[in-house]
């Protein structure tokens, strides 16, 4: 586990596999980690800003232009004095959000804020996960300097078995461990 009590963004896009992410949000916060907390639109139509507030102690950010973040604004006061964004699940939407630098809502325009390393999950189907598409965006978001956890191979939600699907929060929690560790 992470110790020392850094300064962690963890950004949920819309996926079946934002269920892990509490999982995630969870170890962090019993790590000692200061916590904050973005959902895409879509990431609240698989688990609800709830979970995460409870599991975070905080309230969950989803709109760029809430009042809970005035006078500058979510994508510049939840990017400030960060240690690490962890996006997980990072979708193909997201993927190709982040590598042409698109900033339409509030997690793909905190992407382009930080200043942090940003440790990338990705999530999708197998079929998705195999397009050429996807994988320039990777690449390019390796070349930027991203690190990436999985996606690992096995039982994905369209009950078929293939490459897509999001690590285990633990491999997650490591990888972030890692680049601390750098």
């Amino acid at each position: 586990m992470i110790t020392g009590g850094r300064t962690i963004l963890l950004a949920i896009g819309g996926g079946i596999a934002a269920y892990k992410s509490a999982i995630v949000c969870s170890r962090l916060v019993q790590s000692g980690h200061d916590l904050r907390v973005t959902m895409t639109d879509s990431a609240t139509h698989f688990v609800g800003k709830p979970t995460f507030a409870a599991l975070s102690g905080k309230p969950v950010a989803t709109d760029s232009f809430g009042s809970d973040h005035m006078p500058l604004g979510g994508h510049i006061e939840l990017s400030q004095k960060l240690d690490l964004m962890i996006v997980a699940p990072a979708t193909a939407n997201l993927l190709a959000k982040f590598a042409t630098g698109i900033a339409d809502d509030l997690v793909s325009t905190l992407y382009l804020q930080v200043d942090c390393p940003v440790l990338i999950a990705p999530a999708m189907s197998s079929s998705m996960w195999s397009k050429p598409s996807v994988k320039r965006n990777m690449e390019i978001l390796r070349t930027d300097g991203c690190h990436f956890v999985g996606p690992d191979a096995g039982w994905l939600s369209c009950r078929e078995k293939g490459e897509g699907r999001m690590s285990e929060p633990e491999a997650i929690v490591a990888a972030a461990t890692a680049i601390f560790d750098i």
